[in-house]
C-alpha cells in the first residue's frame, strides 16, 4: 500500500479515478508550468518586451516529456525551490543564450497558480461531465418510479407512503443545484495569476497590464482584477462546493444502503458476478460502493476546513498557505471524481424492488395512513376531535398487534359516519402518496 491511498496500486481506483490522477500527475503539473511560461514569453514578446526568437526557443522547450522529473527532484530537494530547477532547465535547452527571457518579470507562486488553474480547469470539465450523467439517471429513475409506492420515513420510523420516483427527484434537484453553482463559480475560479514579486508588476513598469492581459487571453483564463497571491477564496469555494457534491453522493448511497438491509430490500446497488459480501459468509450481498462513496463524503467534508485555514495569509506572500493547498485540493477533487464516478454506477445499476416497497407499506397494517383517515373523519367531526380518536386507534392497533382498519371498526365515532366502503378506500397506501409521483415528473422535466 502506498503512503497514501490515492498513491496506492491497489487502492487508488476506490479514492480516484485514472483521469484525474492523471491531470493532477506530476508530468502535468509540469507540463502546465511550462504551458504558463510558454505564454508568457509569448505575451512578451508580442508586445515586444523580450526577443520574438526568445519566445520561439522557450515555446521548443515547452514538453515536459523533455525533462527529466527525477532530475528535476533533486533539484527542487536542493534550491528548497520549486520552480528555479524548472527556469534553469528550461533555459539550458534554449540555443543562443534565448533562454534568459524565461520567467521574466514573474514570481513562482504566478507560475504555480495559473498551472493549477489550469489543472483545476480540465478537472471541473471532468466533475461536470459527472453531474450531468449522474443527473440523467436520477431523472430516469424519478420519471419509471414516479408512482412507485413506498414507505416515506422520519426520525427512522414509517409516516407515510412516498413513491419512490419522489425520492429520486429530489437528489435530482439537489445535483442540479450543484450543476447551477459551478457554472456560476466558473468565472470566479478561473482566473490566472501574475503578479511579480510582491504583486505590484514593478518589473514590467506600465507594460504590466498588458502582460497580464494578454498572457490570459493566450492561456484563455479571466483576467484577476489585482493579483491575488493572498486571497484564496476562489479555492476556498471550489473546495467547499466538491465538499457538497461528494456529501449529494453520500447521501444518496447512505439512503441505498440503508433500504439495502435485509428487513427493507427495497433496492440494490449493483452485484455482478463475482462481487463477494464476505470471505467467511458466502449469502452476504454488502453494499460495498456505497460504504466506499460515504466514507469519500466524509474525506472530502474533512478538506474544508483546511481550505478555510488559507484564508489568513501574512502580509503579500507568505509559503503556508500554498503548501497546505499542495496537500489537499488535488487529494480533494480526486476524491470527489470518486465519489460521483460510484454513485453513478449505482445509480445506473440499481435494482429497484417496488414489489418489496409495496409489501413494507403493510408493515404497520395500516397505521401509516392514520392522517388520510384523520382528514376524512375531521370533515365530519373537527380535526382535533379526529385526531384525539385516530391517536386512540392507533395506539390499540398498535399494542394488540391487529390492523388500523379493525381498530376503526370497534370505534362507533368512526363507522358512525365513515362506511366499511370509504375506510378501505382511505388504508388504500397507493391512494394516499399526495402531489408526490406529479412532483417527480415535474422535476425529471426541469
Amino acid at each position: 500500500m502506498g503512503a497514501y491511498v490515492i498513491d496506492s496500486e491497489l487502492f487508488r481506483d476506490q479514492f480516484s479515478t485514472a483521469v484525474t490522477r492523471e491531470i493532477f500527475s506530476d508530468l502535468r503539473t509540469v507540463q502546465a508550468w511550462l504551458d504558463v511560461e510558454v505564454a508568457l514569453a509569448e505575451a512578451q514578446a508580442s508586445l515586444g518586451i523580450i526577443p520574438v526568437a526568445s519566445a520561439e526557443a522557450i515555446r521548443n522547450a515547452g514538453n515536459a516529456e523533455l525533462y527529466d522529473l527525477a532530475e528535476m527532484k533533486l533539484e527542487m530537494d536542493r534550491t528548497a525551490h520549486p520552480i528555479v530547477p524548472l527556469v534553469r532547465m528550461i533555459a539550458s535547452k534554449c540555443a543562443d543564450d534565448l533562454g534568459q527571457y524565461v520567467h521574466w518579470g514573474a514570481t513562482t507562486q504566478d507560475i504555480i497558480d495559473t498551472g493549477m488553474i489550469l489543472q483545476i480547469r480540465d478537472a471541473v470539465e471532468v466533475i461536470d461531465a459527472r453531474l450531468v450523467t449522474l443527473a440523467d439517471s436520477l431523472m430516469d429513475h424519478a420519471v419509471t418510479h414516479a408512482a412507485t409506492a413506498m414507505p416515506g420515513r422520519t426520525h427512522g420510523q414509517h409516516a407515510q407512503p412516498v413513491t419512490f420516483g419522489y425520492k429520486a427527484a429530489i437528489w435530482l434537484d439537489e445535483i442540479r443545484r450543484h450543476q447551477t453553482r459551478l457554472d456560476e463559480m466558473r468565472p470566479r475560479l478561473l482566473v490566472g495569476q501574475f503578479g511579480g514579486a510582491v504583486g505590484t508588476l514593478a518589473a514590467l513598469g506600465d507594460q504590466g497590464f498588458a502582460v497580464r492581459a494578454k498572457l490570459m487571453e493566450i492561456l484563455e483564463l479571466g483576467e484577476p482584477a489585482i493579483t491575488w497571491h493572498t486571497a484564496r477564496d476562489r479555492l476556498v469555494e471550489l473546495i467547499s462546493l466538491m465538499a457538497m457534491i461528494a456529501g449529494s453522493c453520500g447521501k444518496i448511497a447512505h439512503e441505498v444502503y440503508l433500504m439495502q438491509k435485509t428487513e427493507l430490500q427495497e433496492v440494490e446497488e449493483p452485484n455482478p458476478s463475482g462481487k463477494v459480501g464476505s470471505s467467511t459468509m458466502p449469502h452476504k450481498r454488502n453494499p460495498a460502493i456505497c460504504e466506499g462513496i460515504v466514507a469519500l463524503a466524509r474525506t472530502v467534508r474533512s478538506s474544508v476546513p483546511l481550505a478555510f485555514e488559507t484564508l489568513i495569509g501574512e502580509h503579500e506572500r507568505d509559503k503556508i498557505s500554498l503548501q497546505t493547498e499542495r496537500e489537499f485540493i488535488s487529494r480533494t477533487i480526486c476524491q470527489t471524481d470518486a465519489a460521483l464516478a460510484k454513485t453513478i454506477v449505482v445509480c445506473e445499476g440499481l435494482d429497484v424492488r417496488a414489489a418489496n416497497m409495496r409489501r413494507n407499506l403493510d408493515i404497520t397494517k395500516g397505521l401509516t395512513l392514520s392522517e388520510a383517515v384523520m382528514m376524512a373523519l375531521g370533515e365530519k367531526l373537527g380535526r382535533q376531535k379526529a385526531h384525539d380518536i385516530l391517536h386512540a386507534a392507533c395506539t390499540t392497533a398498535f399494542k394488540e398487534n391487529t390492523t388500523m382498519r379493525d381498530a376503526l371498526m370497534q370505534l362507533t365515532e368512526v363507522t358512525d359516519v365513515l362506511g366499511d366502503d370509504e375506510i378501505d378506500a382511505l388504508l388504500d397506501p397507493e391512494a394516499y402518496i399526495g402531489l408526490a409521483a406529479r412532483m417527480a415528473r415535474d422535476v425529471a422535466e426541469g
